[in-house]
């Protein structure tokens, strides 16, 4: 521990009239630890899987993401081209590697360019995949790693998020269980509700403050439901 944390926790337990942690104190936070209690779940989360995806629609367009629903992943690349045509951008992506866009058919649409990997000062849109999404709040939740750069949740000021219907969850809990299911804790978790804002200027919403100005949902498996 450095001298700096020392001074900081010393002087926090002098505060608390404490100079060493009691056994229980140390006990009671193992057991957190230990078994991960679940928080309140929201009761508007309480719904079959069906309607769990329309929440999550709900959720995440009152947060000013936009959604696409398809039937397969054969139609997000009509559904990308389409969106950067109707904000008037260029037709450049960069994309993420990951095993979620591994079967999307980027040549079915020869006018689209598209690269690959970390995003670069120029990209003005970005295609990841996601590892859930959370019908609770719209949220989005992204894992780090060698082939999900960060970079590419926030450089570019337009993000396009490619998510499995089957993977939506209905509260943060869940979310958590399926992170720690899937082994070791990456990096980075980004949880991601929205695009990037901000009311710290004269108190008046800006978009694209720190991150992306726009984030659109791709939803697939989804465009029979609801």
């Amino acid at each position: 521990m450095s001298e700096a944390r020392r001074q900081v926790l010393g002087s926090i337990a002098k505060a608390l009239g404490r100079s060493t942690p009691p056994e229980a104190d140390g006990a009671a936070v193992a057991e957190r630890l230990s078994t991960r209690p679940r928080g309140p779940i929201p009761a508007r989360t309480r719904r079959p899987p069906a309607e769990l995806t329309d929440l999550f629609v709900t959720m995440a367009t009152e947060v000013s993401a936009t959604v696409d629903r398809v039937d397969a992943l054969d139609a997000v690349p009509a559904v990308v081209a389409e969106y950067l045509a109707r904000h008037n951008l260029p037709a450049r992506v960069r994309v993420a590697t990951d095993t979620e866009l591994a079967g999307v058919p980027w040549e079915k649409q020869p006018t689209l360019e598209v690269g690959h990997g970390a995003a670069e000062d120029d990209d003005l849109t970005s295609v990841t995949g996601a590892f859930t999404g959370v019908a609770e709040t719209g949220t989005l939740v992204l894992l780090s790693g060698p082939q999900r750069p960060t970079t590419l949740n926030f450089m570019p000021d337009n993000h396009v998020v490619v998510l499995f219907a089957e993977r939506i969850v209905a509260a943060y809990e869940d979310a958590w269980d399926l992170v720690r299911a899937a082994g070791a804790l990456p990096r980075t978790v980004n949880m991601i509700t929205g695009p990037s804002r901000t009311g710290d200027i004269e108190q008046r919403i800006q978009l694209g403050a720190h991150g992306p100005r726009r984030l659109h949902i791709v939803l697939v498996g989804a465009a029979g439901i609801g």
